[in-house]
Order: structure tokens, then sequence, then C-alpha cells
């Protein structure tokens, strides 16, 4: 079984990409083989033309199926899916162009679009993220963002949520960490205050690639700004207990609302103390649509 990734170059889209992937090669009695081609090789009209020839330069075989995550990826699958008929194109997002012209899309709940025979809802995007089950007692993990379009940063909510995670464990190894997002000054800041002693800051210039995704794996409990949604849901595809720090909202919208929808499902919580966290939850979206797709 062969897929073909169109990528827009995006690491968040690869992710999702990546993450239904490795759930269906995890998956398949067959050989399960992954494809990223980039959009640059993908020229719409290269891609008008092979619907005549059946044949494309910049595929190495034939594929099975067909992903595409972001806007500029959309048309580009349905070409591909005209030059491969027997492929079947799945979009990992609400398309603009109906849902019906793809076999599947792969749409967030709190996009609005209800389940049906070509659209399979998701909470949250897919990850490639598994629960590894090496999660350690008292080891915790901090992971802050910042400003957003719908969330502007609060230093002070911020420092003082850290403060009462670090009071309420005093047992507890606490690891934090920032984001590109986090204002520089920020943690000058935290280091004036007397409980910072008790952390250990990775900024997040001096983490390499995948740390964060290893520290999920070790954690027994992640905190996460609430600007940080798809950490969130990575955290929770991890098997962690899950904090939601809050910072002030710009707005509310879809996204605004899937925070408060995981919050009142019980998924994670708001509370700086371990014992009110919900337990971890079985959370395995990307294996859950895998399923789904190999069964058709």
């Amino acid at each position: 079984m062969h897929i073909v990734y169109v990528s827009d170059g995006k690491a968040g889209h690869r992710s999702q990409a990546v993450g239904l992937y490795t759930a269906m090669q995890r998956q398949s009695a067959d050989e399960v083989t992954f494809e990223e081609v980039s959009i640059d090789q993908l020229p719409v009209f290269s891609l008008l033309s092979a619907i005549f020839n059946k044949n494309i330069t910049a595929l190495q075989q034939q594929p099975d199926y067909i992903f595409g995550v972001g806007s500029h990826t959309q048309l580009r699958v349905l070409l591909l899916g005209r030059v491969y008929p027997q492929a079947k194109t799945v979009i990992l997002m609400k398309p603009n162009f109906p849902v019906t012209w793809f076999d599947y899309a792969i749409i967030p709940e709190h996009d609005g679009v209800e389940a049906s025979e070509h659209v399979i809802t998701t909470q949250g995007a897919l990850n490639p993220i598994v629960n590894e089950q090496r999660h350690q007692q008292n080891r915790f993990l901090i992971a802050l963002g910042g400003s957003s379009k719908r969330h502007q940063w609060n230093e002070a909510k911020v420092l003082d949520s850290i403060q009462k995670i670090v009071d309420l464990h005093p047992q507890a190894e606490i690891i934090m960490t920032t984001s590109r997002r986090t204002p520089k000054e920020f943690l000058d800041h935290l280091n004036e205050k007397a409980f910072a002693s008790r952390l250990k800051i990775f900024p997040v210039e001096k983490t390499p690639q995948g740390w964060i995704f290893e520290e999920m794996q070790k954690a027994e409990a992640i905190w996460v700004t609430e600007d940080s949604v798809s950490m969130i849901f990575e955290a929770l595809t991890a098997g962690c207990q899950v904090g939601v720090i809050k910072i002030d909202r710009l707005k509310q919208d879809r996204i605004t609302q899937s925070v408060d929808q995981i919050i009142q499902s019980n998924l994670v919580s708001v509370s700086a103390s371990i014992q009110e966290l919900p337990e971890p939850h079985a959370f395995k979206e990307a294996e859950r649509v895998a399923t789904y797709l190999l069964a058709k």
C-alpha cells in the first residue's frame, strides 16, 4: 500500500499526515509506504495534462491513497485523484471544495461539519504520537505558548498558575519550556520569583527537535497554556493528565470553543492540582481514523 502526501512544507500539516500514515502502518497487514511530494513539484498545468496520459514523473509509484493538508494542497489532491482514479483522496481539513469531491475529509469537530459517508470527524487535529507507557510519577511538564490571533499573553496569570503548580507539588520534578511565541522578557521575570528555583527551565531555543514529544512520554501530567491547542491534544494522545493554563482571550471562535468543550467533557482541567486533573484517556484519534479507512 503506497501513500502519497502532497506537502505545502508546513510542519504542523506534515505532522497530521504522518500521524495517519503511521497509524495505518501499525494496523495494516500489508507493507505501507509513504512518499512526500512538494506542491512545487506538482504544477497544476502538469497535473491537468497528466489526467490524459495517466502518469506523473514526480511520483515514484502509483498511490493507493493521496493525502493533503492545507488549502494549497486541495486542488492538487483532486487532480492527482483524476490521474490515479484507483487511489483514495483524503484531505485532512475542512476543504474549500465540496467534501463529496474527496473520498474522505478528516475534519476536527470544532469546524462544525457533520460526519457522513465522506466526512470523518475528530477531536482535534491528528498527530503522530502514541502513548509509550513510560510516564514517571511526580514528573510534570509545563509548556508555555504566547499571544496569537485569538489570545493575549497575560504574564500575571501565567506566573500565578506556575506558582500554584509548584506550591501544590513540593515533591514533584517540574520541567518547563517556552515556545517561539512566549515573550522574550518572561523568563527574566520568572527567574526573579523565589519559586523559579523549583523549576528545570528549558527555553525553546535550547531544545532539539522532538524534545517536547519525548518529555510528554515521561511526564505524568502536563500543563499547557490554552493558546497551544494542538499541544493540548498531543498531550492527551501521549496519555498524560492534562491541565490548561488560562490566558486572556481576544475573541471567541471555533478553536476557543473546542478548548471549552474538552474542559466540559472532563478530558482536561483548569486546576493547578494533579489531584483534580482527569485520569488519562485512551485518546487515539489517528488510530480510529486509520481503522475506518482500512476497513473501507
